[in-house]
């Protein structure tokens, strides 16, 4: 039988991990002795906690023991390291002043921007924020990303010697904000692979979204509920809300339209939506904080009937000022289609064949087939349907298309 209390004690470490690390990186500045000794104190504290309970200042408690611990490996190899000793020594290990943490906003960020530095790839940066800022191990990111252990393993070894021999620093105040939106991408794009998986049997990854969700959380308290962070955030969480509902119970998947809207979490959507509503009115709108107005509005309606489409539609209109992609482009022919019609829709989504990246993607090819459908072109749909079943990896969006050919063929 299973100890009740391990999960308990593994959210604490998992939460206690990376906070503890942020701290290492500001003191010391040597990103990957700070990150192994980390992993040496958790697995003091998995043993220690365990037997003993959490600790009143649990990140207190890491970051004393762990730098012991880099201490100890100093002092090893004392000639090649007398700096860093001397470093260390200027700040007694033993000593831990709760003040100087305080759930540290400013070592979270620190750690998010080092961990998506833009010298990384994408690829790297996502796996080097799960493992650094996520406290996933190794296994367990190789597993939300469903690729081998040691593709992951090498990702992150490439990105911490990238970070030791390039000598990154903290962006200048100019600087900041085109660092902070390269951290935001890299957690919406952990959250999408989360809300729906490229490839596998699961339409979604229910514990990748909400790891996203837990590191986009951190950050919104490190630099307060306004602006994109917060935008970013309420989009998750109105995404998010509506996770059981996407599926049936052999994992198949619902369309919004057929969903039932009572699975969706009324709480989480009230929370989303306070979130959006308040940093609407912080000045400045970036296109996370206009995704997640669109997500309310869809969120308010009873059914796709009852949806405010002209309202969204405006919306779709101040996004693709803020942010013309071709994303947002196929976001909006839906809306659009829905206002004046699916030719208006289908138009735009046409226009889009030749993007280099998804005029033959499946989402696209799957718009354009629904679309179609809503203009009563049963054969230029099942058409499309064939080509977005022939692009798509995700076994349980394979399985609904295949659904939509065979009602067409009826």
């Amino acid at each position: 039988m299973s100890d009740p209390a391990v999960p308990e004690l593994e959210a604490a470490i998992r939460a206690a991990a990376p906070r503890a690390l942020a701290v290492l990186v500001r003191r010391y500045d040597a990103f990957d002795q700070c990150e192994d000794a980390v992993q040496e104190a958790l697995v003091d504290a998995f043993v220690q906690w365990g037997a003993n309970g959490v600790p009143e200042h649990p990140v207190g408690w890491l970051i004393s023991v762990a730098s012991r611990r880099m201490m100890d490996g100093w002092r090893r190899d004392n000639a090649r390291r007398q700096r860093e000793l001397n470093d260390f020594l200027r700040a007694p290990a033993d000593q831990y002043d709760p003040d100087e943490y305080h759930e540290d906003a400013d070592d979270t960020v620190r750690l998010l921007v080092l961990c998506c530095h833009p010298a990384l790839t994408p690829a790297s940066q996502i796996a080097l924020t799960l493992r650094s800022v996520g406290g996933l191990t190794t296994a367990e990111v190789a597993a939300a990303l469903l690729v081998s252990e040691s593709t992951v393993a090498q990702r992150i070894s490439r990105a911490k010697r990238l970070i030791k021999d390039a000598r990154f620093e903290l962006p200048t105040a100019e600087e900041y904000d085109e660092r902070l939106a390269a951290v935001l991408q890299v957690l919406y794009l952990i959250f999408n692979e989360g809300h729906t998986a490229s490839a596998g049997d699961s339409l979604q990854r229910v514990d990748l979204a909400e790891e996203a969700l837990r590191i986009t959380r951190l950050l919104c308290q490190a630099t307060g509920e306004a602006g994109e962070v917060a935008g970013l955030l309420a989009l998750m969480i109105l995404t998010h809300a509506r996770r059981d509902a996407r599926t049936g119970p052999g994992g198949d998947l619902i369309p919004a339209d057929r969903q039932d809207r009572s699975r969706w979490y009324a709480d989480e959507i009230a929370q989303g939506t306070r979130i959006v509503e308040e940093t609407l009115r912080t000045g400045a709108v970036g296109p996370y904080q206009l995704e997640a107005a669109i997500a309310a509005v869809h969120s308010e309606a009873d059914s796709v009937e009852t949806t405010d489409w002209e309202q969204i539609a405006g919306l779709y209109r101040l996004l693709e000022k803020v942010d013309p992609s071709p994303m947002v482009r196929l976001g909006a022919a839906v809306a659009i289609a829905m206002t004046e019609g699916p030719e208006a829709g289908i138009a735009i989504v046409e226009g889009l064949a030749d993007d280099k990246y998804l005029g033959e993607h499946h989402r696209r090819l799957s718009v354009l087939a629904h679309l179609h459908e809503l203009a009563g072109r049963p054969d230029l749909a099942r058409s499309n349907y064939l080509a977005a079943l022939e692009r798509t990896r995700n076994t349980a969006e394979q399985n609904y298309l295949r659904d939509r050919i065979a009602h067409l063929i009826k």
